[in-house]
């Protein structure tokens, strides 16, 4: 009953599953806005909406992880509980989101892009503590893919380093960081 309660109350936040990527990042940044309103409860059912398809968790994340305002620093166990209902969606998402922030680091590191590299930096920070905070059986399996694909020069995750064509040190900084979540 008290889950109807708060579909009705926070409808205007609750995504459908037709969202596009496009309307899950407007969501996400009008959810960013109310997070102090809300309650543990509210906040979980409106990042489970979101995750619920892949245009709706790549939308939530590439906003929530790249957002300046200071609210999405804090623990949330609703977010986290939100997250929690899409396991594979986004385990998929958060292992892809390190590796590609640390490997933007590095290429912003080489153009001496300071800024870009910090907000990259703090992606790949928000996303490992998305990481530890859900302890997912998924995600465990998913680094342990990618380091594979990553050590053999093919596997799962073989198309997606192709396709961003990540360099020695780009994979040696990936793996590192990888490999400490691993730990």
């Amino acid at each position: 009953m008290y889950f109807i309660s708060i579909v009705r109350k926070f409808m205007n936040l609750i995504a459908d599953n037709n969202i596009t990527f496009e309307e899950a990042i407007s969501l996400t940044e009008k959810f960013i806005k109310k997070i102090p309103k809300l309650s543990e409860l509210e906040k979980e059912a409106i990042v489970s909406s979101l995750v619920l398809t892949e245009n709706g968790a790549r939308g939530f994340f590439v906003t929530y992880l790249t957002s300046d305002n200071f609210l999405v620093e804090e623990k949330s166990s609703g977010i986290v509980a939100g997250l929690k209902t899409s396991p594979e969606i986004v385990s998929e998402l958060l292992v892809k989101n390190v590796t590609m922030s640390t490997a933007m680091k590095i290429t912003h590191q080489r153009n001496n892009n300071l800024e870009m590299y910090q907000k990259s930096a703090r992606v790949t920070q928000r996303s490992v503590n998305f990481i530890r905070e859900l302890s997912l059986s998924e995600i465990k399996e998913k680094i342990k893919l990618l380091i594979n694909t990553m050590e053999e020069g093919k596997g799962v995750y073989q198309e997606f380093l192709n396709r961003w064509g990540y360099d020695k040190e780009q994979k040696e900084a990936i793996q590192l960081v990888i490999r400490e979540i691993d730990e």
